[in-house]
């Protein structure tokens, strides 16, 4: 719904006017629309579970925690997208230096590769080369430079990357074998990570399946057996039963949500 410029301009911007990825801030519209679908969401399953349009619309007001889940998730994808924009990034560089080009040269000429791999000029990762080869050109050194861009990104591979390419400059130790060294660690550690990615997607579907089988039996079980499930609905002690299934519900999605979050 909302396109890459437009959540380009909703991350919070620094003093300094750069963007800071740990932050988000969602739009009035955004937030509005957010709750909204919570809302219904929370609302329907209520329903299900209660047949109480009251019990309902107090649990619907549960909704008001989806904006913070949704700013985390757009936070976590967008990150990730840039750590895999970084490693093709750091191909690009070491591929530079390694015939014997400059760091300086290096960068317009991963600015450029990476241009033709990511079309979009918004792409986290060519806006970021843009404002260092910037940098640059008002004399600051590569390292503030990069160091401001690991400073805002928030990112373990990147914080070595910067560390270790700081260490190596200040030292004169041998950069293009470094470079390459670091890059192809970097990369291998990334690829592993969406290789498990990659492994744990069909868990991901089943995970998403269960979160909501629950919801589709006690449908199912009202629609066929109505008699049957009625006591669920009209006691206290039916009502106080489906108040700890949702509870359960609830504390499995945040579980299982952890549990399918990998670091590496």
């Amino acid at each position: 719904m909302f396109g890459k410029k437009k959540q380009a301009e909703e991350m919070v911007l620094r003093e300094d006017g750069l963007t800071d990825y740990d932050v988000y801030v969602m739009t009035k519209s955004e937030k509005m629309f957010t709750i909204v679908v919570a809302a219904i969401a929370l609302f329907a399953v209520g329903y299900v579970f209660y047949h109480s349009l009251i019990l309902s619309a107090l649990l619907a007001l549960f909704a008001v925690k989806a904006p913070k889940i949704r700013t985390r998730q757009i936070i976590d994808k967008r990150k990730n997208q840039l750590s895999l924009q970084f490693k093709d990034m750091l191909y690009s560089l070491s591929s530079a230096l390694s015939v014997g080009k400059s760091v300086e040269t290096g960068i317009r000429d991963s600015l450029q590769d990476l241009q033709v791999i990511y079309p979009d000029p918004e792409t986290d990762i060519l806006v970021e080369l843009g404002l260092i080869l910037r940098g640059l050109g008002m004399n600051n050194t590569i390292e503030d430079m990069f160091g401001q861009f690991a400073e805002r990104a928030h990112l373990e591979d990147i914080d070595n990357f910067v560390d270790i390419f700081v260490t190596c400059k200040r030292t004169g130790g041998d950069l293009i074998e470094v470079m390459r060294s670091t890059s192809n660690t970097i990369g291998d550690k990334i690829e592993v990570k969406q290789e498990i990615e990659t492994m744990i997607s069909g868990k991901k579907y089943e995970f998403n399946f269960l979160m909501i089988l629950p919801v589709i039996m006690v449908l199912f079980l009202t629609l066929t057996s109505g008699d049957y499930m009625a006591p669920v609905f009209t006691t206290i002690v039916g009502r106080i039963a489906m108040t700890a299934a949702i509870a359960i519900f609830a504390l499995a999605y945040v579980v299982g949500s952890k549990i399918m979050k990998i670091n590496i």
